[in-house]
């Protein structure tokens, strides 16, 4: 059921967890309103102490079933699995006037319970498989991105000056940044010839960039998509193995008697 999503009571169990998790961020985003809170404020308490033991009962199957629990538990899903249930129990410690506004943002770390659908759906697998295996050609297009807007933005600050709004190099920074993204507040803007035909630039330059780590996920995507199976390893958490595969490829263990 946990560790087998490929089989009958995998797949049931996925979709039950599907279900309470997107029912729960719903319920995180109905406490947002005011007028909903006040008039259904039982039912609103009631269900997330409900969904709390769901994932705190799964959390604690979990660590009792794997081999290796402390993998687990440091593991990227596991720390999500412990933020989704540790604000509701942190809230029943902080009582007072004076801690009602931490109560509350604990209570929004609850939407990291979103995070858990990638775990229960092949799609979601795959993106954050390519989006891992591609972590470093992101990193250094990420670092010569920054690197642009570092020399973009220190070049406007010559050409405009405070004059043009660009009265520090961190502002220009920002507004190259704003620039490259296009995103374009239009809270400050070039206004001599140069500076117009530089931000040009960084406007083009802004398209190109977009569409590279684009491509670079969708490349690791393709490569994924060759591995559709998603057995798991209950020892180690690997996944991807191959389809007739008996044993863990990374340590050995049986994942298919």
């Amino acid at each position: 059921m946990f560790f087998e999503p490929e089989t009958r009571q995998g797949k049931i169990f996925s979709i039950v967890l599907l279900c309470v998790i997107v029912f729960s961020v719903i319920l995180v985003m109905l406490e947002s309103v005011g007028a909903i809170f006040a008039e259904y404020h039982r039912f609103l308490k009631t269900a997330e102490w409900i969904i709390t033991v769901i994932f705190t009962l799964e959390y604690i199957a979990r660590i009792i079933i794997v081999k290796k629990p402390a993998r687990y538990i440091f593991s990227f899903y596991g720390i999500i699995d412990l933020l989704a249930v540790l604000p509701t129990y942190i809230g029943l410690f902080l009582v007072g006037s004076h801690s009602l506004v931490v109560i509350r943002l604990l209570r929004l770390l609850r939407v990291f319970r979103i995070l858990k659908l990638t775990r229960y759906t092949q799609a979601g697998r795959l993106i954050g498989q390519a989006m891992w295996a591609s972590r470093e050609k992101i990193s250094v297009f990420v670092l010569f991105v920054v690197i642009i807007a570092v020399i973009m933005g220190t070049v406007l600050y010559l050409v405009e000056g405070e004059a043009s709004g660009f009265t520090s190099i961190p502002i220009s920074i920002y507004w190259a940044i704003v620039t490259l993204t296009t995103v374009g507040y239009g809270d400050i803007s070039p206004a001599t010839p140069l500076g117009r035909f530089i931000a040009s630039l960084i406007m083009i330059m802004g398209y190109a960039i977009i569409a590279v780590p684009t491509g670079i996920v969708t490349a690791e995507m393709m490569k994924t998509t060759e591995q559709k199976n998603t057995r798991l390893c209950p020892q180690c958490l690997l996944c991807n193995h191959d389809d007739d595969a008996v044993f863990c490829k990374q340590c050995g263990a049986i994942i298919n008697p």
